[in-house]
């Protein structure tokens, strides 16, 4: 008892008490902290800290008081000062005033508990370096955390933050800043003061508008504003002179931002916006560019200048109105990925567009010399139309085998669509952009020829168990409904690839480990918290794994013994291990460097 009662104001049985009845924490682990300057008690349930973790470094440890001797390694009063502590995924609602005795603390990870505020003293901290409050409660936080000087990282997702204080630009050397999950309306102009800030995450906020002060950090190299209501971009952002990776996805954007400056630019991301037009001006600049991700807006037409993007590696223009594109696009060097599904383009048909890219560049260069203008013009249409049959287009049905119904709002396939199928079949069948809460019971009726079936963009809540009769299924595409789980019966199915992004898993789904003919996996913008590595690993045949903002917590080191895989996409969850600079080296180095964390 001793070792507390010169904690003045302390309770000197509270810490006493919790070692003997529930022993939070083991004695060994403080013995060990002791040495290495570490402590990690992450998801040990703790509801409070124990004091004797507060006091580690001032109280001497419990073996003092007894008659031993020591070795070299034991000598507490020699052994170094706590610079690390790890509480995440505990109970904690509120944390002790007490954190002021751990000066030396570089870092703190409190992340995953029920905090809703912080005492005053966490600005005594002054070595502070990293500090992770991310998924907690918080609504507010002490003035005294902007005076936390020495920070680099601060992470602050997923609580309940609806302002921040001008004294944000405080941190003058905070280099990444994760705001994003919040309930924010502006951001402070005092952002601009954080000049040696890379990373700013914004996302999944409520912000209409972007500060013009953003521009002056010079030094920002990624930024993402996805899943916020922003109607323009600021015209400065284009003086953002290190800026590599943009995200915009998911605003009210009617044009693409012009960023003259901006000629680092390697990534944009300005998909499920309102962008109709895209004009020479707002590309012409951006010649470090390799992504370009314009999905699911209302683009009519590229102009001819996007083929001067020559570093361009990715395209997506999936979901949009365009009705030609330019044939020059077939010659871009370095262009490995061409989306273009759901577009009315009637020159290229469906069949070419599920064959890869390879193949639709090679009918792009084709077309170059009978296209004199570079450009593929709409041929006429053709769709012969039965009178009760008028929105069908039954020449589609009849020679590219595909049943279309799309873009129509409608809340159920009416029953001319399917009338219309008669003997036709059908291999392709696209039901996406409508307001469907179920899957039309009809669908079973194309089972024995349907091998790609697109649902995306309705309201679906579940998918039912006839789906599994739909055995020539190849091709599934459930993305942006409302779906929590799978049914097991899928199982049956000879899946190639499946689409789930945008709903609402909570988990990874359980059926998807069984079905061994997996090669492509899109479960982005889900709340999936784990992945079970050694499950994953019998789908000896999956190459993509799209697991992006997502809730992982903890990216398994096994992970890295699933070598089939050659893209593995795991940004924007929660986890802080392996870093993001890992994380953006690629899938083999990510691959190679969970294995080379496997316990032996």
């Amino acid at each position: 008892m001793s070792r507390f009662k010169r904690g003045a104001g302390l309770d000197s049985r509270a810490g006493f008490r919790q070692q003997k009845e529930e022993c939070p924490v083991p004695n060994g682990l403080l013995k060990g902290a002791r040495q290495s300057g570490q402590l990690n008690l992450s998801g040990r349930g703790l509801t409070e800290v124990p004091q004797s973790v507060w006091r580690l470094n001032i109280d001497p440890p419990e073996e003092a008081q007894q008659n031993v001797s020591f070795s070299a390694s034991d000598r507490w009063w020699e052994q170094t000062d706590l610079t690390k502590l790890l509480l995440s995924s505990n109970k904690l609602e509120t944390l002790s005033e007490d954190v002021k005795l751990l000066p030396a603390l570089v870092v703190l990870d409190i992340h995953d508990n029920q905090l809703r505020t912080l005492p005053a003293t966490i600005g005594e901290l002054e070595q502070l370096q990293k500090l992770n409050l991310s998924h907690n409660k918080m609504t507010d936080l002490p003035l005294e955390l902007w005076n936390l000087t020495n920070l680099r990282c601060l992470h602050l997702q997923q609580n309940l933050l609806e302002q921040l204080p001008s004294e944000l630009g405080q941190l003058c050397q905070l280099e990444d800043l994760d705001l994003s999950n919040n309930k924010l309306i502006i951001v402070p102009d005092g952002l601009a003061n954080l000049n040696n800030l890379v990373k700013l995450n914004l996302s999944f906020n409520s912000l209409k508008s972007l500060p013009s002060a953003i521009s002056e950090m010079k030094n920002l190299r990624m930024l993402d504003c996805s899943r916020n209501q922003l109607e323009s971009v600021p015209p400065v952002l284009a003086q953002m002179a290190s800026l590599e990776q943009l995200y915009l996805r998911h605003n009210k954007l009617r044009f693409l931002p012009e960023l003259p400056s901006c000629k680092t630019l390697k990534e944009l991301h300005c998909g499920n916006n309102q962008i109709e037009v895209l004009e020479a001006a707002h590309l012409k600049h951006l010649s470090a560019l390799s992504v370009l991700e314009l999905r699911d807006n209302k683009v009519k037409s590229l102009p001819e200048e996007i083929t001067l993007l020559q570093g361009l590696q990715r395209l997506d223009l999936t979901n949009n109105d365009l009705s030609s594109i330019p044939c020059g696009l077939g010659n871009l060097p370095k262009l490995t990925s061409l989306t273009l599904e759901g577009n009315p383009l009637r020159t290229i048909r469906r069949e070419l567009l599920t064959k890869g890219t390879s193949e639709l560049l090679k009918y792009l260069r084709s077309r170059i010399q009978e296209e004199p203008d570079g450009n593929l013009k709409d041929e006429p249409k053709t769709a012969m139309t039965l009178p009760s049959q008028s929105r069908i287009n039954v020449h589609a049905i009849k020679t590219l085998k595909t049943l279309e119904y799309s873009q129509k709002q409608e809340a159920a396939i009416p029953d001319d669509v399917f009338d219309a199928v008669s003997d036709g079949a059908v291999v392709n069948v696209n039901f996406s952009k409508n307001q469907l809460t179920e899957v039309p019971p009809r669908i079973v009726e194309l089972k024995d020829t349907l091998a790609d079936l697109n649902l995306g963009f309705n309201k679906l809540s579940a998918v039912p168990i006839e789906f599994s009769k739909l055995q020539q299924l190849v091709h599934v595409d459930l993305r942006n409904n409302l779906l929590t789980s799978l049914p097991m019966e899928l199982e049956s199915l000879k899946l190639r690839s499946i689409i789930l992004s945008f709903n609402r898993f909570k988990a990874f789904p359980d059926v998807l480990y069984r079905i061994l003919s997996l090669e492509t996996i899109l479960m982005s913008n889900n709340q999936v918290g784990a992945i079970d590595p050694l499950r994953l690993k019998l789908l000896d045949k999956l190459s993509t794994l799209d697991l992006q903002n997502n809730d992982i917590m903890q990216v398994p080191p096994e992970l890295g013994n699933c070598t089939s895989l050659r893209a593995l996409m795991l940004d924007g969850n929660p986890f802080r291990n392996p870093r993001a600079a890992i994380v953006a080296k690629g899938t083999d180095s990510l691959l190679e460097y969970l294995r080379s964390r496997i316990p032996t």
